[in-house]
C-alpha cells in the first residue's frame, strides 16, 4: 500500500485552514470528514497538489477529503496527533455540520430525507400510468380513438394497470406519513395509521371537495357546537407532514413519561387521538388552504410569465441538483398532481436531465483517453435514464462548458414547454422514458423539447471543445512531445491526453496481453455489474480512490472473491478490505453513506486477519433496511490506488453470479 510522510498530513491540515479551523474530524473507510468553522479558508489547489489526496468536496455541511481505504486510518491518527484534537464520531461531525446549515438548508434536507425513500413507489406509479396513457390516449394509434376503444378486449387490462398505478397517489399521505414520522423520530407504523386516517373512505374525498363546496353538500362533524368539515386529504402534502411532526413530538413526550408497563395502552392511542383531532380541526384546514394558495400562486406566475418561468426553472434545474434544492420541488410536483391533476414542473426536469446527458455524451468526442471516454458514455446513459449526478459531477462540472451548454439547452426547452403548458400526469423516470408520464396529446411538443435538449447541448459542447483543442494545438505545437507529467496546456487537457494516450494504451495492452501473472476478481455479490460512473458519490464515480466497478445487488450477501485474508472489517460493518496472497487489496463498500446506519442491517461473518477461501460468506446486509433509510444500495468494488503489485485493470460489466462471473482482471507487476 502507499506510504505517506507526516509532512503531507501537516499540509492537509494547513490546506483546510489550520487546526483552529477544524471543529471536529472523523473518517470512514475512504475519506476524512470535517466540520470546519469556515470552508472559505480551504485551499483547494493545495489539497489537489497533495499526493495523499485523491479528491475533495463539500456535502451537507461536511468537508470531505478522499484518501482511500486502509491509508485513511493512518492519516486520521496522524492528523489527530498533529492537531491535538479529540476523536469525533460521525454523528458528532454530522451534528456540527448541520448547525452550519441555515433554516432553508435544513428544511430542504428534511424534505429530501422524507421524500427520497418513497420515490421508488411514486416513480413506479408514474411508469404504470404512462402505460395506461398509451392504452387510453386518443389519437396515438388511431385517429380520434384510443387503443381500448378500437380493441375493447384491452379495457380491463388498462383498468387494472390504472388501479395499480393510482394506488400510490391515492394513498400518498400514507407513504408520507410513514416516512415523515420516521424522520421526525416517531414510530413509522403510527405514521402509516395517521396517513390512513386522513384518506379514510368514510371522508369526503379531497378531489370532490370543490364541487361539494359549490353545492353546499360538504359533510361536517358537530363537536359540541364546533362544526368541522369531514373531508379527506388525498393528494395533499402539507396536512400529513405537519400532522406527522405533531404525532412524533407527542409520542416522544409520552414515551419518556409513561411507565413501561402501560406504554402499549397509553402512548400510541393517546398520540393518535390527539393528533387526529388536531389534524381535522386545525392542521388540515389551515395547511389545506396554504397548500392550495401556494399552488394557485405558482400556477398564476407561470400563466402570466410562462416563458420566463420556463427559462428560469428549466435552465437552472441542474443548478438545483448541485445544491440539493431540487428535492424541495418534488413536494411541489406531488402537490400539483394532487390538487391540479398535472404538474408543469416535472416535464422540464426530465428534459434538463437529458440535456446534461447530451453534454456528457459530446465529451466522448473531446476526450482522447479511453477511460475518460468510457466515463462520458456511461454517465450520459445514466442521465438519459434519469440519474444525472455522474454526468454533472463526473464530467460536465469538471470542464464547466458542457454544464453551461446543458443549462442553455434545457432553458430553451423549458420556455417551449411552459408556453405550451405541457403537463405530466405523474412522476416517472426523469429522462428519455419520461414521455410516458406526459399527457399523450402533448407528446408532440415534448418531443420537440427533447430534440432541443439533445441537439443544442451536444452540438455546443462538441464545437466548443473542438475549438478549445484547436486553440491549444496552436499555442503548444510541441505539446505532443512533452512528458506526461508536464503542466496541462488547457483546462480540459485535450492535448495532454493526446500526448499520453498511445503510451498509456500500450502499457495497458502489454500488461493485459503478456504472460504476466493476473489476479481475477470474481463477483462477490449476485447482481448487475455497472461502471463506477453510475455510483451517486463523486469519490467513487470519478475513480478518486482507484479503478473498479459497482454492483447493483440482487441478494444481500457478500462472498469472498478469491483466496486470501481479511485485511480490515470496518467498524460499522458496511465495508470490507480483502487481500490476496500476493498482497493485492480489494475494497467492497456496500451501499453509499451506509456508514450512517452504524451497523444496523449488517451481519459480519468475518474478522480482521481471518483467512478466507473463494466463495466463503463474509457479510450479510438487509437490502430493504438500506433502501428504507433512503440510501443507494449500489456497491462499489475497487482496487485502491497506490498498490505496488497492481498494474493495469480490466473491467467487465453485465449480469454477475457470485463466484462465477469475472468482474475485474488485474495485471500483477514486479515491484
Amino acid at each position: 500500500m502507499a506510504k505517506y510522510e507526516r509532512k503531507q498530513v501537516e499540509e492537509i491540515v494547513q490546506a483546510i485552514g489550520g487546526k483552529d479551523n477544524i471543529e471536529a474530524a472523523t473518517h470512514c473507510v475512504t475519506r476524512l470528514r470535517f466540520s470546519l468553522a469556515d470552508e472559505s479558508k480551504v485551499n483547494a489547489q493545495a489539497l489537489d497538489s497533495n499526493d495523499l489526496v485523491k479528491g475533495q468536496f463539500s456535502s451537507q455541511g461536511q468537508f470531505q477529503v478522499v484518501i482511500g481505504p486502509g491509508l485513511v486510518d493512518q492519516v486520521y491518527e496522524e492528523l489527530i496527533d498533529i492537531t491535538g484534537g479529540s476523536r469525533a464520531s460521525k454523528d458528532d461531525v454530522k451534528t456540527l455540520a448541520s448547525k452550519k446549515q441555515n433554516p432553508l438548508q435544513r428544511a430542504i434536507k428534511t424534505l429530501a430525507d422524507i421524500f427520497i425513500p418513497i420515490l421508488p413507489a411514486i416513480v413506479m406509479a408514474g411508469l404504470l400510468l404512462g402505460i395506461n396513457n398509451i392504452l387510453t390516449g386518443a389519437g396515438i394509434f388511431y385517429e380520434g380513438l384510443s387503443l381500448i376503444q378500437v380493441h375493447p378486449q384491452w379495457t380491463d387490462t388498462a383498468a387494472m394497470i390504472n388501479l395499480i398505478a393510482g394506488t400510490a397517489f391515492t394513498f400518498l399521505p400514507v407513504l408520507i406519513g410513514w416516512s415523515a414520522a420516521r424522520q421526525f423520530g416517531g414510530n413509522p407504523l403510527l405514521g402509516i395509521v395517521l396517513g390512513l386516517i386522513l384518506v379514510n373512505p368514510g371522508l369526503l374525498s379531497a378531489y370532490q371537495y370543490a364541487d361539494a363546496k359549490l353545492e353546499g353538500t360538504v359533510p361536517v362533524w358537530n363537536l359540541f357546537g364546533l362544526e368541522v368539515e369531514s373531508i379527506g386529504y388525498q393528494g395533499q402534502v402539507l396536512p400529513v407532514l405537519v400532522s406527522a411532526y405533531i404525532l412524533a413530538k407527542i409520542e416522544r413526550f409520552l414515551d419518556k413519561r409513561v411507565h413501561d408497563s402501560i406504554k402499549l395502552l397509553v402512548v400510541a392511542p393517546v398520540a393518535l387521538l390527539i393528533t387526529g383531532f388536531l389534524a381535522f380541526i386545525l392542521v388540515g384546514p389551515i395547511t389545506f388552504a396554504i397548500g392550495n394558495f401556494l399552488t394557485s400562486g405558482l400556477i398564476s406566475i407561470f400563466d402570466s410569465f410562462s416563458a420566463l418561468g420556463g427559462l428560469i426553472y428549466g435552465g437552472l434545474y441542474a443548478v438545483l441538483v448541485i445544491t440539493g434544492m431540487h428535492h424541495t420541488f418534488l413536494a411541489v410536483d406531488v402537490q400539483l398532481l394532487g390538487s391540479q391533476n398535472g404538474t408543469f414542473l416535472w416535464p422540464m426536469l426530465a428534459l434538463s436531465n437529458i440535456a446534461q446527458g447530451a453534454s456528457a455524451l459530446a465529451m466522448m468526442f473531446i476526450y482522447r483517453e479511453q477511460k475518460s471516454k468510457g466515463l462520458a458514455v456511461t454517465s450520459s446513459v445514466s442521465a438519459f435514464l434519469g440519474v444525472t449526478e455522474p454526468a454533472i459531477f463526473g464530467v460536465n462540472l469538471r470542464h464547466k462548458y458542457p454544464f453551461i451548454f446543458g443549462l442553455v439547452g434545457s432553458g430553451i426547452a423549458g420556455v417551449l414547454l411552459a408556453m405550451n403548458n405541457v403537463l405530466a400526469n405523474s412522476i416517472g423516470v426523469g429522462g428519455i422514458p419520461g414521455f410516458l408520464s406526459i399527457f399523450p396529446n402533448q407528446w408532440g411538443v415534448f418531443f420537440i423539447g427533447m430534440a432541443i435538449v439533445l441537439i443544442i447541448p451536444f452540438t455546443g459542447t462538441l464545437l466548443y471543445g473542438k475549438l478549445q483543442m484547436a486553440r491549444s494545438a496552436r499555442k503548444a505545437p510541441a505539446a505532443l512531445g512533452q512528458d506526461c507529467d508536464a503542466e496541462p496546456v488547457s483546462v480540459d487537457q485535450p492535448i495532454r491526453e493526446a500526448a499520453t494516450e498511445q503510451r498509456v494504451k500500450t502499457d495497458a495492452e502489454e500488461a493485459l496481453t503478456s504472460d504476466a501473472a493476473f489476479l481475477d476478481i470474481f463477483a462477490p455479490i449476485h447482481g448487475e455489474v455497472v461502471p463506477l460512473s453510475q455510483v451517486p458519490d463523486p469519490a467513487f464515480a470519478e475513480k478518486q480512490m482507484g479503478q473498479g466497478v459497482a454492483i447493483r445487488p440482487s441478494e444481500g450477501k457478500v462472498y469472498a472473491p478469491f483466496d486470501g485474508t481479511v485485511a480490515h472489517v470496518i467498524k460499522s460493518k458496511h465495508a470490507l478490505i480483502l487481500e490476496d496472497a500476493r498482497g493485492i487489496q480489494l475494497l467492497i463498500h456496500v451501499g453509499i453513506n451506509t456508514v450512517s446506519l452504524k451497523g444496523e442491517g449488517f451481519t459480519t461473518h468475518a474478522e480482521t486477519g481471518m483467512s478466507i477461501t473463494k466463495g466463503q460468506l463474509l457479510l450479510e446486509f438487509d437490502m430493504e433496511a438500506i433502501e428504507r433509510a433512503g440510501l443507494p444500495i449500489i456497491t462499489p468494488v475497487i482496487i485502491p490506488d497506490g498498490q505496488n503489485h497492481a498494474g493495469a485493470v480490466e473491467e467487465f460489466e453485465g449480469r454477475a453470479v457470485q463466484g462465477e462471473t469475472r468482474i475485474l482482471r488485474i495485471a500483477i507487476t514486479e515491484e
